[in-house]
């Protein structure tokens, strides 16, 4: 028993590391990654069927606060964030993952990850044949009020599938005309918006839940908090320096991959599902 919680640990802190890299290179939460290794890992552990994606949800959601603070952090000190699109955004942002948040466990996972599945698969092949934001893109504003139902629905389906946005959000800012790594570095901060709400949202949401494993605080376990935390914080700035090392081409084209590998997963959860 003792060998087997030290591999389910093992497992998580990788799955930290490789989360927290994602997030600091990519300007996403780390939830594509974490989400399908919790929702192993809590297999593995007993933890029952009808609520084992749910508390795979909302830890990651936790866990994505402090790697997108310590993301955000770092990109700052790159001069990568976008501050008049973060005040417009944010509070849009926070209020669609709340909103998200609620309708979760009333949405059916496998409609979820189709939608998510397509949409990941259209953004990632503009990344990947785009030829960057033209100068329409540029005048487009991506701050101003008329794209605010943008960041609602960002956050709104982040929230529901566990993750901090930057899937949804790069490409979105990227297409309204901001340069990549001011998208990726903008989207690390949005993830912050997204995850504390929604983390919050989870946790309360599950309160009463039956079947939860100890040390669970509604539809979030601290003890898979625990072990992913310190990898995650510790990762992210890594995969910073990794992103400002790289070309804007080969920035958008390694997001577009990523994409696509979110992309054919989602769809195949949604088909096998």
């Amino acid at each position: 028993m003792t060998g087997e919680l030290v591999a389910l640990a093992t497992t998580l802190a990788g799955a930290g590391v490789m989360a927290g890299v994602l997030a600091g290179l990519l300007g996403v939460g780390g939830g594509i990654v974490l989400v399908p290794v919790l929702e192993l890992t809590f297999a593995a552990v007993g933890v029952p069927a009808d609520v084992r994606m749910h508390l795979a949800v909302g830890t990651s959601l936790a866990s994505i606060v402090p790697t997108a603070i310590a993301s955000a952090r770092s990109h700052r000190a790159h001069g990568a964030i976008d501050a008049a699109l973060a005040r417009r955004w944010s509070p849009a942002i926070a209020g669609g993952a709340a909103l998200g948040a609620v309708i979760a466990a009333g949405v059916r996972g496998g409609v979820l990850s189709a939608v998510f599945g397509i949409v990941a698969l259209a953004a990632g092949l503009r990344m990947l044949l785009g030829r960057g934001a033209t100068d329409a893109a540029r005048d487009r504003e991506p701050a101003a009020r008329k794209w605010l139902p943008l960041p609602v629905a960002i956050g709104t389906v982040s929230a529901m599938m566990g993750i901090g946005g930057g899937t949804l959000s790069v490409p979105a800012m990227t297409a309204l005309g901001v340069p990549v790594h001011r998208a990726v570095g903008t989207s690390a901060w949005f993830g912050m918006w997204i995850a504390i709400p929604a983390a919050a949202g989870f946790a309360w949401l599950g309160r009463n839940a039956a079947g939860l494993p100890a040390l669970s605080a509604g539809y979030v376990n601290l003890v898979a908090l625990a072990v992913l935390l310190p990898a995650t914080v510790l990762a992210a700035p890594f995969g910073v320096r990794l992103a400002h090392r790289l070309s804007k081409r080969w920035l958008a084209a390694t997001f577009g991959v990523f994409l696509l590998a979110t992309s054919a997963r989602m769809l195949y959860r949604a088909w096998s599902g």
